[in-house]
């Protein structure tokens, strides 16, 4: 097993790719501490991974509750060899019609709380760790109505590099996953009606190339990756798991 006697937190781990991460981790024979919002959701998850998976209710934008988390993480698992910083939010930002608020929320939560959530877990963080930030392909490729998503994502990957810099000293690799278009629930929250969800995946499967979605499978086993000692020589890339939209972003059925 690639992760045999490893410690590793989720951040976001009650659904989506957070979720099906810590199930592959598990698998892989790591302890998973996950994090989210929703009680329930946490109650359901925890209750699917099993007992090598621990979850804490937490606000990863609040200061206080990111004390309070590492504390109990401590308590609980001593130290940690894997940071998967994944919780994040999408939302609409477009030009001439944007509340400085909601823009500002966007940051903080995907950006912002990704920088302090590294730097709490430094202390519990043994040397030649593993962290990887959650990005997107918005963060190359920009997408109407979403400047700061994109902003927030493109950040993700300078901030990683920064950190690499500072963190290779303690042998700690710093790397990016970046997925593209992911079959999670947050897909189809936005939408309407499945009608509506089921037109935007068609309209998204006919520009990748590989002509599907991801599933979120997908993008865990390329946060194994990054997280095992099969990438021990990676540090600062931005691994997309896209289907090819970011490398051949004409190379879709739509364009063919």
């Amino acid at each position: 097993m690639k992760l045999e006697g490893k410690k590793a937190l989720i951040t976001g781990g009650n659904s989506g790719i957070g979720f099906a991460t810590a199930r592959l981790f598990i698998h892989e024979g790591a302890e998973v501490a996950i994090t989210g919002r929703d009680q329930k959701t946490l109650d359901a998850a925890v209750a699917e991974l099993g007992p090598k998976a621990a979850a804490y209710r937490a606000d990863v934008t609040d200061s206080n509750a990111r004390t309070d988390l590492f504390s109990k993480i401590g308590q609980r698992f001593g130290s940690l060899d894997i940071v998967f910083a994944n919780a994040g939010i999408g939302g609409a930002t477009p030009v001439g019609s944007t509340d400085e608020a909601v823009f500002e929320n966007i940051i903080r939560v995907n950006l912002t709380s990704v920088f302090f959530t590294v730097q709490a877990a430094l202390p519990l963080l043994n040397d030649g760790s593993s962290i990887i930030l959650n990005g997107s392909v918005i963060g190359s490729l920009g997408n109407p109505g979403r400047s700061a998503y994109a902003a927030s994502k493109a950040g993700v990957r300078g901030m990683a590099r920064s950190l690499a810099y500072e963190l290779s000293p303690r042998n700690i690799r710093v790397n990016v996953v970046a997925p593209g278009a992911t079959r999670t629930p947050i897909w189809r929250r936005g939408s309407t009606s499945s009608e509506k969800a089921d037109e935007l995946t068609a309209q998204w499967a006919a520009a990748i190339p590989l002509g599907r979605l991801g599933e979120p499978d997908d993008i865990a086993k390329a946060v194994l990756f990054l997280a095992s000692d099969d990438s021990s020589y990676i540090q600062s890339v931005e691994l997309f798991v896209d289907g090819g939209i970011v490398g051949s972003p004409i190379g879709g059925a739509a364009f063919r």
